[in-house]
């Protein structure tokens, strides 16, 4: 699985998780730690000019654990509406566009990587 973030400009931060591992509170505000500092490399200015995180409304995005990072760091939410919980905005966009460029491509083996 892999954990997306991006904006106008493109990817900030891609988060790979290992094989089998599944996502919580503590896991997602790890990849929030990584994005701030991604944030600071490839965006600079930006954590002064305030951060609005688009996210879904999944268990680990809106634990208490989550909500306390956030409010912490001073990032705002911006929530998507809940017409199609299973497709939010960004899928759309993200996963749309990918599929026409994979479509057909045969993978034999799963490779595992991270890039920040």
């Amino acid at each position: 699985m892999a954990i997306v973030i991006r904006d106008a400009k493109g990817v900030i931060l891609l988060d790979i998780l290992e094989q089998g591992q599944c996502i919580n509170a503590a896991k997602y505000c790890s990849t929030l730690d990584g994005l701030r500092d991604a944030i600071r490399r490839k965006r600079p200015g930006l954590l002064r000019r305030g951060v609005v995180l688009q996210q879904g409304n999944a268990t680990p995005l809106s634990a208490n654990l989550t909500q306390q990072w956030l409010q912490r760091c001073g990032w705002e939410i911006l929530r998507h509406s809940a017409h199609s919980p299973d497709l939010v905005p960004f899928d759309f966009h993200l996963f749309g566009p990918l599929k026409c460029h994979l479509g057909g491509m045969v993978f034999r083996q799963m490779v595992t990587s991270s890039v920040n």
